[in-house]
């Protein structure tokens, strides 16, 4: 039986990732990895994310997970979830702090006058939202929005070009080498929604939260032989 790892270091929408995992691979196994041997022991791997950057690397140093999760991603199938995209590059501008550096790039904040940050949860965003408001598009973004598949990749086979998922976030990744962007979507700019590189694939959308589109991720991942 395989066994897919959630990596657990205190944050991030682990328990929705989990019940979604289950019922997209239903005969693999599916833990909250809470020690290191329990990522290494896996088969394959998931990093969730979730909050602010600098709270989530201090979580994954101080639950000692962080070494593990390198040699992991040397080998194993890894799937990185919004934050825990983000994590996977050099640094971040939240809070200027250094990330895992499995692949070259930087985390940037949606900026500019096109966008305005707002604590208002319920905004609605992307394409619905550049089409109804005239002023200043609102971060974080959330709601649903297009990713369009940059190349082929087996995590997209049965996901047509353009569908939606569903967005939380104030920062993207900005990879320093174009090749590893595999999806793109569109909210004031066009931006990195999907990376993916040898054994790696992440992604800035909730697949979790995604309806059939995540679950369809979530499967192609259980059975993705890099």
């Amino acid at each position: 039986m395989t066994t897919i790892a959630i990596v657990d270091y205190g944050s991030g929408n682990i328990f929705s990732v989990a019940r979604a995992l289950s019922a997209a691979a239903p005969n693999d196994r599916v833990i909250l990895a809470q020690t290191p041997q329990a990522i290494l022991d896996a088969d394959r791997v998931v990093l969730p994310g979730q909050g602010a950057m600098p709270d989530c690397m201090r979580h994954l140093d101080e639950s000692g997970l962080r070494d593990a999760l390198i040699t992991a991603a040397r080998s194993k199938p890894l799937l990185g979830i919004c934050v825990g995209e983000q994590m996977l590059f050099e640094a971040s501008d939240e809070g200027n702090v250094p990330c895992l550096g499995l692949m070259p790039g930087r985390v940037r904040h949606f900026q500019g006058e096109g966008y305005k940050t707002t604590s208002d949860s319920h905004q609605q965003d992307g394409l619905q939202a550049n089409a109804r408001m005239t002023g200043p598009l609102k971060v974080p973004h959330i709601g649903w929005n297009r990713v369009h598949q940059s190349r082929s990749h087996p995590l997209w086979a049965g996901i047509p070009d353009g569908s939606y998922f569903y967005f939380v976030h104030s920062y993207f990744a900005q990879p320093s080498d174009p090749d590893q962007i595999c999806g793109t979507s569109q909210y004031g700019q066009r931006f990195t929604s999907a990376v993916a590189t040898a054994n790696i694939f992440a992604v800035q959308c909730h697949p979790e939260k995604s309806a059939d589109n995540g679950l369809q991720l979530f499967r192609n991942f259980a059975h993705w032989k890099p």
